[in-house]
């Protein structure tokens, strides 16, 4: 097969190039909200080797450094304009890779991932090697733990672009020469580590003995920061979001709007009032039933960013609800004005938030938030002054009963469905939900019968019989009238 020879392992002769492929997998592609027509590339320096057993060290003063486990390909003869059908005879071995980043410093590199990737010890590889000549390429799995946790999951056969394709591809550019690492993508589940986190990569063959051995790498915490000799960690949102594992593109990016103007006319109008109006126009299932707020005469207004919980299973809560997940993307992400709206099948028996995601809910000025689940911490949330309506406190963590799943989806809160940009609308009566489309003219005809309300309540409080003035007859409503010209 190949010349090239490893004999302590992949890491005893240093590897004259490293070549990483950034998209590669369907399931980080749909994570990524974007999906390459064809394969691309960056260089990772060869001094960024270490080996399993060994550390990675985030630099002080940064927050963001992630790990992706990934197979490795080990170049075992010159590749220089091969074919895709020939490529794999220039594949000396196969290994498990950690392809690490720190994505406090992406927005210096600008796409190059010189910094961001090319740290000391950022591309662990090893253990042991599978000899190429014994595997199918379409027939790996790789996997990745932290601290025992199955995080990551997916074979070759996830690929957007086989393996023979990145040999048959880069050899078109350059001579990939014995000992070269290519590194293939990886899969969905890739996040955010901190010192004292264990990562574990391995690659094998289901079904056989085939297999790198486990790949060990431990974060610990640097003491040296950058200094402003280059340039500086920096981190938005957006790196936040991709760093832990979020799709980028942001549903609230389309979502209709609420002017302000609107927004103070629903403020003023009671939900009773709203809801005798959505009524009239034939809408009455638009009530979120059950749930109650934790602020007594606390209002809210907004338009609904959604949240949507199954319930638990004990592999699909391993997969989906740790990390960086549903729950916690949409509690980082919601705007300000919007109203983050759960559905949690009305089961109560656990919290859906706590005081945590409350003060960060609060600080990026979300009206409130509304589920038919309960709530932890219930007297800290309170403290917080962020509105919240549910069916009361619970002292379960989310894992009891509910998986977060999915965000900015419709969903079934209180027996009502509420889609994303649907206007919400809460007061000591209930909570409705009211179609963008219909909002302005809800709330003009809602303030409009509480004006009338009012005149007749002052009215009954006079003495006046209810007969013929709630509601107003021909008689009473010319009295009303009469008032309003005044007024």
């Amino acid at each position: 097969m190949g010349t090239y020879e490893a004999p302590s392992g992949p890491t005893a002769t240093r590897p004259g190039k490293i070549i990483a492929v950034h998209l590669s997998y369907a399931s980080r592609a749909e994570q990524r909200g974007r999906r390459p027509v064809n394969p691309s590339y960056f260089f990772k320096p060869s001094s960024s080797i270490g080996q399993s057993g060994g550390t990675v060290e985030r630099p002080a003063g940064t927050e963001l450094l992630a790990f992706e486990g990934e197979i490795a390909l080990v170049i075992g003869t010159a590749a220089r304009w091969v074919k895709p059908e020939q490529a794999w005879e220039h594949v000396a071995a196969v290994t498990a890779a950690n392809d690490f980043g720190l994505y406090d410093l992406r927005a210096a590199d600008k796409g190059s991932n010189v910094r961001s990737k090319g740290g000391d010890g950022y591309t662990p590889l090893g253990p042991g090697l599978i000899d190429a000549r014994d595997i199918d390429p379409s027939s790996l799995r790789i996997r990745t733990w932290v601290n025992g946790d199955l995080v990551q999951e997916d074979s070759t056969a996830g690929l957007l672009f086989p393996l023979r394709q990145f040999v048959s591809d880069l050899s078109q550019h350059f001579t990939l020469e014995p000992g070269d690492v290519i590194l293939t993508g990886t899969p969905a589940g890739s996040t955010v580590v901190s010192p004292g986190d264990v990562v574990v990569v391995e690659v094998d063959v289901p079904g056989t003995s085939l297999s790198s051995g486990r790949l060990h790498t431990t974060v610990t915490q640097g003491i040296r920061s950058f200094s402003d000799i280059g340039s500086l960690p920096e981190v938005d949102d957006k790196q936040r979001a991709e760093a832990w594992g979020t799709p980028v593109e942001q549903v609230e990016e389309n979502s209709p709007t609420l002017s302000e103007e609107l927004r103070a006319k629903l403020l003023r109008a009671p939900v009773a009032g709203l809801s005798a109006q959505l009524r009239k126009r034939g809408l009455n299932n638009v009530a979120i039933d059950g749930v109650r707020p934790n602020l007594p005469g606390s209002k809210v207004v907004g338009t609904a960013r959604t949240l949507r919980f199954v319930p638990n299973r004990e592999d699909l809560f391993k997969s989906h609800g740790g990390g960086y997940n549903a729950q916690k993307r949409l509690f980082d992400s919601v705007g300000a004005g919007e109203v983050i709206v759960i559905e949690a099948r009305g089961d109560k028996g656990s919290g859906t938030l706590g005081d945590i995601l409350a003060l960060r809910a609060r600080y990026l000025g979300a009206a409130g938030v509304i589920t038919d689940g309960g709530v932890r911490d219930f007297e800290a949330v309170a403290a917080t002054g962020l509105p919240v309506f549910s069916q009361g406190p619970h002292p379960a963590v989310l894992g009891r009963k509910h998986v977060p799943w999915d965000t900015d989806i419709a969903v079934a809160c209180g027996g009502a469905t509420v889609l994303p940009g649907d206007i919400i609308v809460g007061d000591d009566d209930g909570v409705v939900v009211i179609p963008p489309s219909l909002a302005e003219e809800i709330a003009d005809a809602a303030l409009v019968q509480e004006d009338e309300d009012a005149w007749i309540a002052e009215q009954v409080g006079q003495g006046r019989p209810i007969e013929g003035l709630f509601p107003l007859n021909p008689l009473w409503r010319e009295r009303y009238e009469a008032w309003q010209k005044k007024q």
